[in-house]
C-alpha cells in the first residue's frame, strides 16, 4: 500500500499511462513552442476598439482542481501545519494531471501566513535591517530568466513600490530544485524571488492597500510600449502582502515541497495553509496559472466568464470609493481574458475586499446561494434573502461549479456553488484545528487521530464556513448568512426596487389577417415558423419537438434568406463543466432581470437599486407600455430601421446613426433603451435593421463609451419567436424581449375559424387570446431555462451578455461591429452582404398581390423545390436499391448513382466546400488496402434500444460484427443473449434465440462492440461492462448537446424496461448531467472506473463539435481516455426541441480539426484515437474526415436508412411506419431489413474509398490521415458571400511521430499499480470466485485507492454475471476509501469500510452488500457526521448499501434496484429513482424525490419539516399505511444495525411503536398500488361501504 501511495507522489498518475505511444523529447520540445502559435479555434488578431472579451483568447485554458485547507483557530503557528499540507496536497496529485511529458504538473501550491520566522533569519544572516512582522511585507515575484530583463521588471517593479511611499529593504532568491521540474514545464520557468518591503508606518489595512497600488502600478509599467516585458509572463507578482504568501508552480503536487527548500525548512510556520492541485485541459505551461492565486483557491469553472468579464469591464468607469482617494483609474483593468476564470474571479474578490468588504460579504455576492425555494434558509436565516436580492440589480453571479477556498490572512473560508457540483469535507479536532478538502483520508489519520475529531461535516450547495484568526472563532454557514444580512439594512434599500406587475395580454388583433401576412413575410417568417414553433407554444405552452437532425445547409451556405440569429450556434457544457437540469433541478434558476442603471459595487447604498424588477424577459405588450410610462426608467424609445434600397454601406449607416441617438439618450438620463422594429408606416425601401444586429450595436457602443452601467436595453421585435431568438438578443445584452408580432400572430391564430373549428371538435384544447399569449410567454420561459442548463448556468442575469455563442458564416466586420468577443472562424457574410439577406425578406412583404398564405422555406421538413435536405427521400430510395434492402441482390449502378447524388448535392455543410488537390500519380487500385481493413474502421452510431426497435438495433449490431466494425449499444443496457455468437440458425436463416430477425448466419454475433455509458446509466451494469470491446462515455449528443434524453412511456415496452431496471409504460428521463461528471477530474475519475473494472475495454469519450473542442479534448486526453469521438450538431434521431436540433452545437469538420490540431500541438495526439461523427454518407465524406485527423469514421441515421428507415421524420412518436424506430409490435413486424443490407452498404462505401484513394495515388488511409494539406477551399461562389474562409480547416501544422493504426493497436491505457490486482493476485481470492466458496479478507485502504472493488466485481461478473456467483467473498476494508468505493459491486461480494469514504460510493453497484461506519472510538455521534460523499449508487441496479452516518449530495440519483439506509443526505434525494428502497434516518436537503418515477422512499421526520423538502411533482408523500410497508422498513433498520452497529437506527427499534409514526414514505405513482404503499384490505373495506 506504501509503495502504491509512494509511486503515485513519486511519478504521478500520467507516468503509469504506459500504452500511449508518446513523441519524441525533441518533438515535445518543437510543440510546446508551436502551441503558443496554435491556438484553438483562434481568428486573425483585429485591431481590439473596445475592452470587450474574446472568447477564443478564454477558450484556451480550462481547469478543475482539489483544493482544502488546515487552520487552527488558536492561530498556532507550527511547522507541522505546512508539512500536513504538503501531505495533503500529495495524496490529491489524481485530482490534477501532468503535460504530454507525464512530469510537468499542471500547477500545484500553498498559500500561507508569511514565514516570519525564516525571512527575519535571512535578513539577519544577511545584512538587511528594518525587517519585521507588522511594519513590513513579502512579495513572491515571477521574474523571466534573462538576466537583463530580470534586472529590468525589478526595477520596474521598485519603482512602483517607492512610488507608494514604500521602501524596498531588499530581494531574496527563493532557494529551489530545478531537478524536479518537468521537461515542458521547465521551458517557461520563470526565476522566483522575493522583494522585501518596508511599510514606512503604513499597518495593517492601509499597508495591504498600498501594495495593492503598487502591484497595479507595476503591472501598468510592464504593459507599456516602451517596457520590453511581456507583462503575463516576465513580471507576474504572486502576492504582495504583509500578511499572506503563495509559493506555487507547474508543478505536481508531490514535488512542491522538493522544489520550494523554504517549505521543508522548520523556520517556516504558519497558523494556516490552503493548498491546491490544478488539473488544466490545455498543456502549454503557465506558472501565473497554478493557484492559490492571491486570495482564493477554487476548484471548478466559471460558466458566465465572458460577460462577468464583459460586465466588469462595463462597470469600470462607475467603480469608486473614498477609500482610493479617487485613484481607482489606476487599478484598470481590473479583469484579463488571457488570466484564467479563477484568476479574474480572484482580481474581482481582491478588489472588493481592499476597498473594505467583508471577506465572507464578497464571496457571498460573487458566488449567491440559490435562497428562493429554500426551506431550510427561510425558517434558519431568512434575512439573508434580502441581501441577496439588493445584489442581483449590481453584481451578476459568477455561475458555475466552484469550490472555493480564500483567505486575507485575517480570516480564512470555504464557500460552494449554488448547485454544489464540488465535494467539500470538513473535520474539527478537540485542539481547534479545522480542516477542509476535496477529500477526505488525504492526511491518512482516521484512525490515529480518530479520537481527536469531534465533528465530521460537508459543504451542501451555496454554503459557506469562515475562520476569523482575531477573534478564534469558526461559524459555519447560517451564522455567517446572518451576519453578513445583518451588515447594511437591505431590506431599507430595496424599497427602490419595484416589481412589474405582469400586464393582461392584448384581447384583440391589432392587424388585419392580409396585414399580418405581409409583416410574417417581411420580418423573416416562414408558414413552418408558424405552425411548427409559434402556434405550437402558442397551444400546448412548451417548446416543439421534432427528430431525425439538422440535415439542411448552414445559413452560409443556403441559397435561401435566414434569420441572423440562424447563423448563431448556442454553446454547450462537456466535460470540464457540466450542464444543469432544468427539470428536476429548476429550483436553482432564475429568469428574473433588473431594469435600470446598475450602481456602484464599491459603495452600496439605495441609490444603487433604483430599478424595476422582471419575474421574466418575455414581455407581453402591456409590459411594454409599462416601461415606456415607467418614472424610475425615464425610457427612450428608438427606431431601428436603415435604407434598404441597396446602396453599399446603407446598413452601417443605419447602425451608427442608432448607436448615436442611444449614447444621447443614455448622456441625457434615460435608464432603459426600447429597441423597435415596430412601426405602422413601413415602406419597402425603409427595411428593419435585425434586432439582434441592433441590440449588439447599441450594447457594445455603450461599453465602449463607458456608458453601459447607465442603462438597459429592451428588444421590441418583430423577428424573435423562438427560444433561441430570445436568448441570442440577453446574450448579446438585452435585458427584456418583446416578441409583437409573433404575440400578434398568437392573437390571430386562436382567433381564426380554423382554430376555433379545432377546438370544437376537440382536436384542440380550449383556448382563450390570454391563454395562447401566456402559453407562448411559458414557452420561452421554459426554452431560455434550457437553453441556460446547458451551459451550466443558473441565473438570466448571469446569462445576460455573456455571448455565449459561436457565429457561422459572419464576416469580421458584422462581428466587430456588433458581437466583438464572438467566435466566428469561417468568415462570412458583411454589413452590405447581410442587408442585401434582409432586403430581400423585406421586400416580400410589399407584395404587387394579395397575399393568401405564407411562404413555406422547408427548413425543417423536406419539400420538393424547398431547402434541401441531406437526408432525404430520393437518396434513400437510391440506397435502398444499390443495397438490395431485404436481402436482395445488390446494384452497384444504384451505388453510383446514391455517389453521384451526394458528391453533386448543394453545398450542405463545410466539407462540401472542399476538394481534394493530390500531391500524387493516381496508383492501381489493386495496391490500396483491402475492404476488410477499411471496414475495420467503420462505428454505428448510439442509438439505444428503446429510441429505435429490437430488430433494427441488433441488425446493426451484427452487420457491423460481420465486417469487423463496430455498433454501438447507445443508453439502455443490453441483454446477455446478445453476448454470445448464435449456433442455432437454421438454413432459412432464422435463429429460436432471435426468432424476429432474418438472414441470420451461424456464427453471428448481436453484442454492440461499443457499450454507452451515458447520464441516465440504464442498464450498465458489470456483466454489461464485461462483455464490451470499448466503453463510450456519452458526454454530449449532436441532436441536442447539453440536454438529457426522455424515453416516452408509451415506448417502454416489458422488454425494454426489464432492460432498464424500470416500469413498463413510465417514462425514463436521461438527466442533462452525467452526476459523476462535474468537471474534469470528474470524467478522470469514471475512465479510471472503467478501466478498473474492464482493463481490456478502451474508453472512449463522446463530444460534440463546438469552439474549445480542441482544449476540452486536451483534457480528456489527459483524462487517460483511449478514444475522443467528434460528433457534429447534425446528428440525432430521437426526439429534440426544435431549437436544439438547429442552433445547438458546431459543424463536424470545425471541431474535428480543432480536436486534431490541439492535441498535436499539445503533445497529446499520439495517445488517442480520433473518431468522427456528423452525417457520414459515403466513401467521399470518409477520406475528406481522414484528411482532417479522424482515424475512426461514425455512421448515424445512414446505417438506420440503410436497415430500411424510409425517412418519415416521426421517430418521436413511436408510429414510426416500417418499424426502425418504434416499439409498436404491429409496426416492427414491417422491419424490411437484414444484416447483410448494411454490410452491403459498408462495402459499397469501403470500396469507393479505395477508388478515391488510388486516384490520390496513396495505398491506405494510414498515409492521409491528418494531411489537410492536401484540401483545398473550392472556388465556387455562393449566393449570399464571397468572404467565405476555411482556412481553419486547410491549414497544416504537422503530423505526429505514430501513424493510425499504431494509435488504433496500442494497448488500452492502464492505471497503474492499484489495490485491486493486490487483492486478485491472492490465489485465495481467485479460487473463492473460480470455485464459489467463502472468504474473508481484511484489507486497509487509502484515499489514493480508487474505484476498490471494480475489479474484482469485473472477475466476479465475468464468469457468473451479475447475480450468478453462489459464493460469498467478504472484503472487511480499514481506512479512508478513495472516490467510487464499491461502485460496480456484484452478487456475493459483502464489503465493509471502517472509516470514511469519498465520492460514488456504490456507484452502478449490482448485488451484494456494501456496509460503512466510522471508527469505534470517534467521539462524535454517528447520526451527525459525513461519512460518505456525494452521488452515491449512482446507477445502482442492484445490492444493498447501509451507511452509519450521513451522505452528500444526490444521494441514490437514478437508483435502479438497490437498496439502503443512511443517517441523513444532502439535496436531491432518490432523484430520477425508478426502483429499490432508500431510509433516511436523519435530516435531507430539499428536493427530494425530483423525477423519481420508481421505488420507496422512507424519511425519518424528527422536526416536521420533511413535507417541505420534497418536490411533488411526481410522488406522494405519505405515512407508512401497510404491514408490507413497515416490515420493509423494519427488514432494513434492522439489518442496518446488524451491519454497522449503529446506535439511531437501534434507538428507532427499540421504542418503535412510537417512532414508526414519525416516518414519511414516499410513493411514485408506478408504486401507489404496491402491497408496500396500498393499504388493500382498507382499499377493499371502502369499496364494500361504497357498495
Amino acid at each position: 500500500r506504501h509503495n502504491r501511495h509512494q509511486l503515485r507522489q513519486g511519478l504521478g498518475e500520467g507516468a503509469v499511462r504506459d500504452g500511449a505511444a508518446t513523441a519524441s523529447s525533441s518533438n515535445r520540445r518543437a510543440r510546446a513552442s508551436t502551441a503558443a502559435r496554435v491556438v484553438a479555434g483562434a481568428t486573425p488578431a483585429r485591431p481590439d476598439l473596445t475592452p470587450v472579451v474574446q472568447l477564443d483568447e478564454l477558450l484556451e485554458e480550462r481547469d478543475a482542481c482539489g483544493v482544502g485547507f488546515i487552520a487552527s483557530l488558536k492561530k498556532e503557528r507550527r511547522h507541522k501545519t505546512v508539512t500536513d499540507a504538503l501531505t495533503a496536497l500529495g495524496c490529491m496529485e489524481h485530482r490534477g494531471a501532468c503535460s504530454a511529458d507525464n512530469d510537468s504538473g499542471d500547477g500545484a501550491g500553498l498559500m500561507t501566513e508569511i514565514p516570519w520566522k525564516l525571512i527575519e533569519a535571512y535578513c539577519a544572516a544577511n545584512g538587511i535591517e528594518g525587517f519585521s512582522e507588522g511594519s513590513c511585507a513579502v512579495g513572491m515575484v515571477f521574474l523571466p530568466p534573462d538576466e537583463a530583463l530580470r534586472a529590468t521588471a525589478k526595477s520596474t517593479l521598485e519603482a512602483a513600490v517607492e512610488a507608494e511611499g514604500l521602501a524596498v529593504l531588499g530581494w531574496r532568491e527563493v532557494p529551489v530544485d530545478k531537478t524536479v521540474v518537468g521537461e515542458y514545464a521547465q521551458v517557461t520557468e520563470p526565476a522566483i524571488e522575493q522583494i522585501l518591503v518596508d511599510g514606512k508606518g503604513a499597518t495593517g489595512d492601509e499597508l495591504e492597500r498600498k501594495l495593492f497600488l503598487a502591484r497595479k502600478m507595476a503591472e501598468r509599467m510592464a504593459r507599456s510600449d516602451d517596457s520590453p516585458l511581456d507583462a503575463e509572463e516576465d513580471l507576474y507578482i504572486c502576492t504582495l502582502s504583509s500578511r499572506t504568501i503563495v509559493y506555487k508552480g507547474m508543478l505536481r503536487s508531490a514535488v512542491v515541497g522538493a522544489f520550494y527548500l523554504d517549505l521543508v525548512d522548520d523556520l517556516y510556520e504558519s497558523c494556516f495553509a490552503i493548498y491546491h492541485r490544478r488539473f488544466s485541459t490545455n498543456t502549454t505551461p503557465k506558472w501565473p496559472l497554478a493557484q492559490p492565486m492571491r486570495f482564493l483557491g477554487h476548484n471548478g469553472e466559471i460558466n458566465t466568464l465572458q460577460g462577468n468579464l464583459n460586465w466588469m469591464a462595463a462597470r469600470e468607469a462607475d467603480l469608486s470609493h473614498p477609500v482610493w482617494d479617487e485613484r481607482e483609474p489606476e487599478m484598470r483593468p481590473i479583469c484579463s481574458p488571457k488570466a484564467s476564470d479563477s484568476a479574474n474571479l480572484d482580481r474581482v474578490a481582491e478588489l472588493l475586499v481592499k476597498t473594505g468588504r467583508p471577506v465572507e460579504e464578497t464571496m457571498m455576492l460573487l458566488v449567491p446561494e440559490a435562497y428562493r425555494n429554500h426551506p431550510t434558509l427561510s425558517a434558519s436565516y431568512g434575512e439573508v434573502s434580502r441581501f441577496y436580492d439588493y445584489y442581483e440589480g449590481m453584481m451578476e453571479a459568477w455561475d458555475g461549479p466552484a469550490l472555493l477556498v480564500f483567505s486575507d490572512g485575517k480570516k480564512l473560508g470555504a464557500r460552494l456553488d449554488r448547485n454544489g457540483l464540488r465535494p467539500a469535507r470538513f473535520w474539527r479536532t478537540s485542539d481547534d484545528y479545522v480542516y477542509v478538502a476535496s477529500e477526505v483520508g488525504v492526511l491518512g489519520d482516521v484512525f490515529s487521530n480518530a479520537e481527536n475529531v469531534v465533528a465530521k461535516g460537508r459543504l451542501g450547495p451555496g454554503m459557506m464556513i469562515s475562520i476569523d484568526f482575531e477573534e478564534g472563532t469558526f461559524m459555519e454557514n447560517a451564522d455567517v448568512a446572518r451576519m453578513v444580512a445583518s451588515n447594511n439594512p437591505y431590506e431599507e434599500w430595496l424599497s427602490n426596487v419595484e416589481n412589474l406587475e405582469p400586464g393582461e395580454p392584448v384581447q384583440e388583433t391589432k392587424l388585419s389577417p392580409s396585414d399580418l401576412l405581409k409583416q410574417q413575410s417581411a420580418y423573416g417568417l416562414s408558414a413552418e415558423d408558424v405552425a411548427m414553433i409559434i402556434e405550437s407554444m402558442a397551444a400546448e405552452g412548451k417548446e416543439p419537438t421534432f427528430c431525425m437532425g439538422d440535415d439542411v445547409p448552414l445559413p452560409v451556405l443556403s441559397g435561401r434568406a435566414h434569420l441572423l440569429y440562424d447563423y448563431f450556434k448556442q454553446r454547450f457544457a462537456q466535460v470540464t463543466n457540466p450542464p444543469i437540469d432544468p427539470l428536476r433541478e429548476g429550483l436553482v434558476m432564475s429568469l428574473e432581470m433588473r431594469l435600470g442603471a446598475r450602481g456602484n459595487i464599491l459603495e452600496p447604498g439605495p441609490e444603487c437599486t433604483r430599478q424595476v424588477n422582471l419575474s421574466s424577459p418575455l414581455l407581453l405588450d402591456a409590459d411594454l407600455d409599462s416601461i415606456k410610462a415607467h418614472p424610475t426608467l425615464k425610457t427612450a424609445t428608438l427606431s431601428t430601421f436603415f435604407d434598404g434600397s441597396g446602396e453599399a454601406g446603407a446598413l452601417e449607416a443605419g447602425l451608427d446613426a442608432l448607436c448615436a441617438e442611444a449614447e444621447a439618450a443614455v448622456k441625457a438620463g434615460a435608464a432603459c433603451l426600447v429597441l423597435s422594429d415596430r412601426t405602422s408606416d413601413s415602406t419597402v425601401d425603409k427595411a428593419a435593421i435585425p434586432s439582434l444586429l441592433a441590440v449588439g450595436a447599441v450594447h457594445h457602443h455603450l461599453i465602449a463609451t463607458g456608458l453601459r452601467s447607465g442603462a438597459s436595453i429592451v428588444a421590441d421585435s418583430g423577428s424573435a419567436f423562438s427560444t433561441h431568438h430570445v436568448a441570442c438578443l440577453i446574450g448579446f445584452g438585452a435585458s427584456a424581449v418583446c416578441p409583437w408580432l409573433a404575440l400578434e400572430t398568437c392573437r390571430a391564430w386562436v382567433s381564426s375559424t380554423k382554430t376555433e373549428n379545432l377546438m370544437k371538435r376537440g382536436k384542440l384544447p380550449t383556448l382563450s387570446v390570454r391563454r395562447v399569449q401566456r402559453n407562448f410567454q411559458s414557452a420561452i420561459n421554459g426554452g431560455l431555462k434550457k437553453i441556460l442548463s446547458k451551459m451550466g448556468i443558473s441565473l438570466l442575469n448571469s446569462y445576460h451578455g455573456a455571448q455565449i455563442f459561436e457565429a457561422y458564416g459572419l464576416g469580421p466586420e458584422v462581428v466587430d461591429y456588433c458581437f466583438r468577443g464572438t467566435t466566428s472562424r469561417i468568415g462570412g457574410l458583411t454589413l452590405d452582404d447581410l442587408a442585401a439577406e434582409v432586403s430581400s425578406a423585406w421586400v416580400t412583404g410589399f407584395p404587387a398581390e394579395e397575399m393568401s398564405k405564407l411562404a413555406p422555406q422547408g427548413f425543417y421538413k423536406s419539400m420538393p423545390n424547398l431547402e434541401y435536405h441531406g437526408n432525404n427521400q430520393v437518396m434513400s430510395k437510391l440506397l435502398h436499391k444499390a443495397i438490395g434492402l431485404g436481402g436482395g441482390e445488390t446494384n452497384s449502378e444504384a451505388y453510383d448513382a446514391f455517389e453521384e447524388h451526394i458528391n453533386t448535392r448543394p453545398a450542405t455543410c463545410l466539407r462540401d466546400m472542399l476538394e481534394i488537390k493530390s500531391d500524387r500519380e493516381p496508383i492501381s487500385i489493386d495496391e490500396v488496402e483491402s475492404v476488410s481493413d477499411i471496414c475495420d474502421r467503420f462505428c454505428t452510431g448510439g442509438m439505444s434500444l428503446g429510441a429505435i426497435s429490437r430488430e433494427t438495433h441488433e441488425a446493426i449490431a451484427i452487420a457491423m460484427n460481420r465486417i469487423g466494425g463496430k455498433s454501438n449499444s447507445g443508453e439502455g443496457g443490453e441483454d446477455p443473449i446478445r453476448f454470445e455468437h448464435l449456433e442455432d440458425v437454421a438454413d432459412d436463416g432464422v435463429s429460436p434465440s432471435f426468432p424476429h430477425l432474418k438472414a441470420l448466419e451461424n456464427g453471428d454475433v448481436a453484442t454492440s462492440a461499443i457499450k454507452q455509458i451515458a447520464s441516465g446509466r440504464f442498464g450498465v451494469t458489470p456483466h454489461f461492462l464485461m462483455n464490451a470491446q470499448q466503453l463510450e462515455i456519452k458526454v454530449a449528443q449532436g441532436a441536442k448537446p447539453g440536454e438529457g434524453g426522455q424515453l416516452p412511456g408509451k415506448k417502454v415496452s416489458p422488454y425494454i424496461a426489464s432492460l432498464r431496471r424500470s416500469k413498463a409504460g413510465v417514462p425514463l428521463i436521461s438527466p442533462p448531467p452525467h452526476h459523476d461528471i462535474y468537471s474534469i477530474e470528474d470524467l478522470a475519475q469514471l475512465i479510471y472506473d472503467l478501466h478498473m473494472i474492464n482493463p481490456d475495454a478502451k474508453v472512449s469519450v463522446k463530444l460534440v463539435g463546438e469552439a474549445g473542442i480542441g482544449t476540452v479534448s486536451s483534457g480528456v486526453a489527459k483524462a487517460n481516455a483511449d478514444v475522443i469521438q467528434v460528433s457534429g450538431h447534425d446528428g440525432g434521431t430521437g426526439a429534440s426541441p426544435i431549437s436544439s436540433i438547429k442552433h445547438a452545437g458546431g459543424p463536424v469538420e470545425m471541431g474535428l480539426m480543432e480536436a486534431h490540431k490541439t492535441l498535436l500541438a499539445n503533445g497529446l495526439r499520439d495517445r488517442v484515437v480520433l473518431r468522427c461523427d456528423g452525417g457520414l454518407k459515403s466513401g467521399s465524406d470518409v477520406v475528406l474526415s481522414a484528411l482532417m485527423g479522424s482515424d475512426e469514421y461514425g455512421f448515424g441515421t445512414i446505417a438506420m436508412i440503410a436497415t430500411g428507415c424510409i425517412m418519415a421524420r416521426v421517430c418521436h412518436t413511436n408510429n414510426c411506419p416500417v418499424g426502425v424506430a418504434s416499439q409498436r409490435e404491429e409496426l416492427r413486424a414491417r422491419f424490411p431489413g437484414t444484416p447483410a443490407d448494411l454490410v452491403n452498404f459498408f462495402v459499397f462505401v469501403a470500396n469507393e474509398i479505395r477508388e478515391t484513394l488510388a486516384r490520390m495515388g496513396y495505398r491506405s488511409l494510414d498515409e492521409i490521415i491528418g494531411r489537410n494539406d492536401l484540401l483545398v477551399q473550392k472556388t465556387a461562389p455562393l449566393a449570399k458571400t464571397a468572404n467565405l474562409d476555411l482556412s481553419f480547416l486547410t491549414s497544416h501544422i504537422g503530423m505526429p511521430d505514430s501513424t493510425s493504426s499504431e494509435r488504433r493497436a496500442m494497448e488500452t491505457h492502464s492505471n497503474g499499480a492499484v489495490l485491486d490486482d493486490e487483492i486478485l493476485a491472492d490465489p485465495e481470492v481467485m479460487k473463492c470466485i473460480e470455485e464459489e466458496t467463502e472468504l474473508t479478507k481484511e484489507v486497509e485502504i487509502i484515499n489514493t485507492d480508487r474505484s476498490a472493488c471494480a475489479r474484482i466485481a469485473g472477475q466476479v461478473a465475468k464468469r457468473h454475471g451479475d447475480q450468478g456467483f453462489a459464493g460469498t467473498l467478504s472484503l472487511a476494508f480499514r481506512g479512508s476509501a478513495g472516490q467510487s468505493f464499491g461502485c460496480f459491486n456484484c452478487g456475493g461480494m459483502q464489503v465493509s469500510l471502517v472509516g470514511e469514504a469519498n465520492d460514488y460510493v456504490g456507484k452502478g453497484m449490482a448485488g451484494g452488500e456494501i456496509a460503512i461506519a466510522p471508527p469505534p472510538e470517534s467521539p462524535f455521534a454517528a447520526a451527525d457526521a459525513t461519512l460518505v460523499g456525494n452521488t452515491c449508487l449512482y446507477g445502482a441496479t442492484g445490492g444493498r448499501l447501509f451507511v452509519n452516518g450521513r451522505a452528500g449530495e444526490r444521494f441514490a440519483v437514478r437508483n435502479s434496484l438497490a437498496e439502503a439506509v443512511v443517517e441523513g443526505a444532502g439535496d436531491h434525494c432518490c432523484e430520477y429513482m425508478t426502483g429499490g428502497c432508500i431510509v433516511s434516518i436523519g435530516k435531507v436537503g430539499r428536493n427530494v424525490g425530483a423525477g423519481m418515477t420508481g421505488g420507496l422512499g422512507y424519511f425519518f421526520d424528527e422536526d416536521g419539516t420533511f413535507p417541505d423538502h420534497v418536490n411533488s411533482e411526481i410522488v406522494s408523500v405519505q405515512r407508512v399505511q401497510t404491514q408490507a410497508g413497515e416490515a420493509l422498513l423494519k427488514d432494513l433498520l434492522q439489518a442496518h444495525v446488524e451491519k454497522t452497529g449503529s446506535a439511531k437506527a437501534s434507538a428507532i427499534l427499540d421504542n418503535w411503536a412510537e417512532e414508526l409514526p414519525r416516518f414519511w414514505q414516499l410513493v411514485p405513482p408506478s408504486e401507489a398500488s404496491t402491497p408496500e404503499a396500498a393499504d388493500a384490505t382498507a382499499d377493499e373495506k371502502a369499496k364494500a361501504e361504497t357498495a
